[in-house]
């Protein structure tokens, strides 16, 4: 640490000014953490609107990450006194919540040297030892000490931070840290009325269609009708603009259909549901029982979040470009939850396969294991931060 304060040259203080109201300093090493912080952020600000985010990370912003927004994206001081000191004079964090490991002492010290509560959370065995650290072997145990609370990813990982010198009382090990999934609203009547009118037939859903993949899909479901001549697709777009166009294509082509928008309710010979109205995702994820998460199949639309299916008990199907939600397609797919197609023919093929509901079943059941695991960690970590920011409001 002296070394630190002596090293380093001029810093120059950020130029986005700090927000009014409190602010957490959340600091990812990969994207993938990254990633998660941001859903950390927007659950967060349900509950408290007035809360900001600075969002650190050893890697390139996220894409994700949209300005305007409760996050501020900062690129990482320097490891040095001086821009530690500049850093935090700056943002003045309510809360530092360090994820993975990396540790970084110059900044971590300061920081509790200005008494400001230091959270680390996903501690990763992969992420936290350090060459560098046998040559400073009171180092790890003095940084370590100076946190509030350390939830490690495993037991690996917690064996390894009990070497380092972490105190047994703030350590304890909660599971990896990922974004979980939110149950969207719906309304209940509509649920009801829905599957009554539905009951026995194979339904499906494509959400958040590009224009350009709609005779994609279309084909896929005209394939599947040959087979299962009842099944009714449900066609959202992901651009409500698009929805007169989606429209004058169902006509065009022949398609029976309803649009939502205009209180029409499908009945026995419909074979398309056009869901044009925003605010619904909650009724059409549990009403089907396998869902295509569209802007996949062409490139430059980078993919739909997964979370969304799997949160209410669908088994998901993508195209190869999810470039933005990569991190949670690996994890759906890992566990068995979700399925890659590249054009209407896999489409098609795949959504036949997963019609039977004992097939659907299994994959949404993994789905929802996976998501509920992250939103149980998650949720532990939203209660501490807003019991800390409670406790420091009140002692104001």
């Amino acid at each position: 640490m002296a070394y630190a304060r002596r090293t380093g040259g001029p810093t120059v203080p950020p130029d986005t000014p700090r927000p009014d109201g409190p602010l957490i300093w959340a600091h990812a090493i990969d994207s993938a953490r990254a990633d998660t912080l941001i859903d950390l952020s927007h659950r967060l600000a349900l509950q408290r609107p007035d809360l900001h985010m600075i969002l650190t990370g050893s890697e390139p912003a996220p894409p994700r990450l949209k300005p305007g927004k409760s996050v501020i994206w900062q690129d990482m001081p320097d490891d040095t006194g001086p821009a530690a000191e500049v850093f935090m004079d700056h943002w003045r964090p309510d809360i530092c919540l360090w994820t993975g490991g990396d540790l970084k002492p110059a900044l971590l010290v300061t920081a509790a040297n200005r008494d400001i509560p230091l959270y680390l959370v996903d501690a990763d065995e992969a992420c936290l030892d350090r060459p560098a650290w046998r040559w400073f072997p009171d180092l790890p145990r003095a940084v370590l000490s100076r946190f509030v609370e350390i939830h490690a990813r495993s037991d690996a990982a917690a064996r390894l931070l009990r070497r380092l010198g972490a105190p047994s009382g703030i350590l304890r090990v909660t599971g990896p840290f990922q974004e979980g999934a939110l149950s969207l609203p719906f309304d209940a009547s509509d649920r009801e009325e829905m599957a009554r009118i539905l009951r026995g037939r194979p339904v499906w859903l494509a959400a958040m269609v590009q224009t350009g993949e709609l005779d994609t899909v279309l084909e896929a479901h005209e394939k599947l009708s040959r087979v299962a001549h009842r099944s009714l697709l449900m066609l959202v777009p992901d651009n409500l603009a698009d929805s007169h166009a989606f429209a004058q294509h169902l006509t065009d082509t022949g398609w029976r259909y309803v649009t939502w928008s205009e209180g029409e309710m499908p009945g026995e010979a419909t074979q398309v549901v056009l869901a044009d109205t925003r605010g619904e995702m909650g009724l059409w994820y549990r009403l089907a029982t396998v869902t295509f998460m569209g802007s996949s199949l062409l490139s430059g639309h980078h993919g739909r979040d997964p979370n969304e299916p799997a949160a209410h008990g669908s088994a998901i199907i993508h195209g190869p470009n999810v470039t933005r939600y990569a991190d949670r397609y690996a994890r759906y797919t890992d566990a068995g939850a979700a399925r890659l197609v590249r054009d209407a023919a896999t489409l098609s093929d795949m959504v036949q396969a997963l019609m039977p509901p004992d097939r659907s079943a299994v994959m949404a059941q993994a789905a929802w294991d996976v998501a509920s695991k992250g939103a149980a960690v998650t949720d532990r970590i939203v209660d501490m931060l807003l019991d800390r920011l409670d406790r420091q409001a009140a002692a104001r």
